[in-house]
């Protein structure tokens, strides 16, 4: 008897030993994974066991948390929902989270290891609970939002502020727009909000200041113009370029003429040539500079930049290659395949504003606990010399130009220094689509405070001889640049 019994002991033994090691295994190393895993209703339930931290414009929330019933104790809500949608992304109990409120999900519902010191981690896994909700501190002014969003009205479009010393981003604009309230619970109500913002392809909930990319049009000039002072194919934006008018694209008997059949584009300098956006200058002048040192300049300016965060990822604005000569010309009046967001074009106008110096473009100023306590801060940072301070002095100049005497007429602002350049990009198949109007502009108010701004409007008319950017993209520049300067 002892033998079988001493063999039945040895055997539960093994039993006992192989449940602790499975256990052990669980626990240990497949816990990371089972705790991440989306299917775990645990995470959920944690989530939203507390209200979670705010994202901050102008020092104050514009999210919050509302009690509900069930598993789920709260849910997220949302102050000017579709105003700031843009920059706060949204957070919904069914449907996930995207942009700062997903970048930032673990501040938010309290779980960054920042939120608490050494002995509140102790003290918080005795009790099972966690720190409150950090904060997200944005960039954002609130009256730059405001002004952009009010001067876009129902049109669809998009508008971009950058401070150009810092970078700091002060409006993030896209209409139409959506309020992320609507969908943030599990209800009926929420999936029907869902699958209704769903039917438009997601129109809505497109963040078109980052995400949208369309063809430039003239507003692309202002690279061209930099390319060419760079390297020194003209002296300065007072030197008569070399441009027949009209100008017929190299190798073809394709001849490109100007919108406006008057303006003096013959020989044009390059301040002539950007108030009246003559078509041919730019043309022949990346024609003459070529891809490469087109690209290069581009590039400085951020075209091509794969992995453009703010920290919200932007598309990338696309300077093409591999082109015939005659595509390289089209290209120099912001045409063939070149793409640009809203916050590129604004880009542009920062880095002329600054010097040449491009600051990284960034909406969170820094992030903190609940108590205000800053736990990371997110200094300015330098992305490229964009080119030389001259050239940035030539262009500023010549942008102004456009603004006193050319084509940016709408955009001035008295008591006020204000460059721009417009531009109208062709849409569609044999221009059959709407136009868009662009402007990108930069200003300052002798007192060292700057702002640089793009603005696209994607259906202004449906007379296609009202659609400029001046006269539609314009008013939004104004309008934000009004609201920061005050003038």
């Amino acid at each position: 008897m002892a033998t079988p019994l001493r063999r039945a002991s040895l055997f539960c033994l093994l039993l006992v030993l192989a449940l602790m090691g499975r256990a052990t295994w669980l626990a240990v190393a497949k816990a990371d994974e089972y705790t991440n895993n989306p299917a775990n209703a645990r995470l959920a339930i944690d989530r939203y066991s507390q209200p979670l931290g705010n994202i901050l414009v102008g020092g104050q929330p514009v999210t919050g948390s509302t009690a509900t019933e069930g598993s789920l104790a709260y849910k997220r809500s949302y102050a000017d929902g579709p105003l700031y949608a843009p920059v706060t992304g949204y957070t919904s109990q069914a449907y996930g989270s995207n942009q700062l409120e997903n970048l930032y999900a673990d501040l938010l519902d309290g779980s960054d290891p920042r939120l608490a010191g050494p002995v509140d981690r102790v003290t918080d896994q005795l009790t099972r609970t966690r720190p409150a909700g950090g904060d997200v501190v944005t960039t954002i002014d609130p009256a730059v939002q405001k002004a952009a969003w009010d001067a876009l009205g129902g049109k669809q479009g998009a508008a971009v502020a950058i401070d150009p010393a810092t970078g700091h981003i002060l409006a993030l604009v896209s209409t139409p727009s959506y309020d992320p309230s609507g969908i943030t619970g599990r209800d009926r109500a929420a999936g029907q909000e869902w699958q209704r913002l769903g039917a438009d392809q997601g129109r809505a909930m497109v963040n078109g200041a980052l995400r949208t990319t369309l063809a430039p049009g003239s507003t692309f000039k202002l690279v061209v113009a930099a390319a060419a002072l760079e390297n020194g194919l003209y002296k300065d934006v007072d030197t008569p370029t070399d441009s027949p008018n009209p100008y017929t694209l190299p190798n073809t008997r394709t001849v490109l003429t100007n919108e406006n059949a008057s303006a003096p584009c013959l020989n044009a300098t390059l301040r002539t040539a950007l108030e009246y956006s003559c078509n041919n200058v730019f043309a022949k002048a990346a024609a003459d500079l070529g891809e490469a040192k087109l690209t290069d300049q581009a590039q400085k300016l951020g075209f091509n930049l794969t992995k453009q965060d703010v920290p919200v990822r932007a598309a990338t604005s696309v300077y093409p290659s591999g082109m015939e000569p005659s595509q390289v010309a089209l290209t120099g009046i912001g045409q063939f395949s070149v793409t640009a967001t809203p916050l590129q074009m604004a880009m542009v106008s920062a880095a002329i504003a600054n010097d040449g110096v491009l600051m990284k473009p960034f909406e969170v100023d820094r992030l903190t606990d609940h108590s205000g306590r800053t736990v990371q801060q997110f200094d300015p940072e330098r992305q490229s010399q964009a080119m030389s301070a001259r050239t940035a002095g030539q262009l500023r100049s010549a942008m102004v130009s456009v603004v006193t005497d050319g084509t940016g007429k709408a955009a001035r602002i008295p008591g006020l220094t204000v460059g721009g350049k417009t531009g109208t990009a062709q849409n569609g198949v044999d221009n059959s689509g709407i136009p868009y109007a662009w402007f990108t502009s930069y200003a300052e108010d002798g007192k060292g405070r700057k702002i640089a701004t793009a603005a696209v409007v994607l259906n202004g008319s449906k007379d296609r001889d009202e659609i400029t950017g001046g006269g539609l993209a314009g008013p939004v520049a104004k309008a934000m640049t009004q609201a920061r300067l005050g003038k």
